[in-house]
């Protein structure tokens, strides 16, 4: 019998995923998982190519079962992931960590002005945030957003 590759793969592709899934079965005389097409073409024609062929030799198989033989394989699950080994000692803590302010903002209490659109914009730098017309905004950010209607880069928008 004269076994030609392409053609087979012309037939692989014109099958359904079920017929497909059908011919996995029928070539590697087990069942796939995968309903993902291009892999059961690729999948089965490298067995279909492999059987006519012969596969891999058995100084190519003898060394990989060596190697498998030689890796670590873990059974059960490492002690220090047992969750009955755990302790309070060994759980997770959080703590609040101080926020340093952006070294480019001018001190508290300063006042940042803008003109835009004919318009004065005066924001108030606070210890956490910025006053503008009584609001009281995160970031330069979302000032710049509040006054224009579109996104700014605050710095830039205020040119610090």
């Amino acid at each position: 019998m004269v076994f030609n590759i392409k053609k087979e793969l012309k037939i692989l592709r014109h099958m359904t995923t079920k017929q497909l899934r059908e011919k996995y079965l029928e070539v590697f005389s087990e069942q796939t998982r995968s309903g993902n097409k291009d892999f059961l073409i690729k999948r089965i024609a490298w067995r279909l190519q492999a059987n006519h062929e012969g596969g891999l030799s058995e100084r190519v198989l003898h060394r990989a079962a060596e190697m498998a033989n030689d890796s670590d394989l873990r059974i059960r699950m490492p002690k220090m992931f047992d969750t009955n080994a755990i302790s309070s000692t060994n759980r997770t803590t959080t703590k609040d960590f101080p926020i340093e302010r952006d070294p480019r903002l001018p001190c508290p209490n300063t006042v940042l002005t803008r003109k835009y659109k004919g318009q004065d914009i005066e924001v108030t730098v606070l210890e956490n945030g910025f006053d503008y017309q009584g609001a009281t905004f995160r970031s330069l950010s979302a000032v710049a957003k509040e006054v224009t209607g579109s996104h700014w880069n605050g710095f830039a928008f205020f040119q610090i």
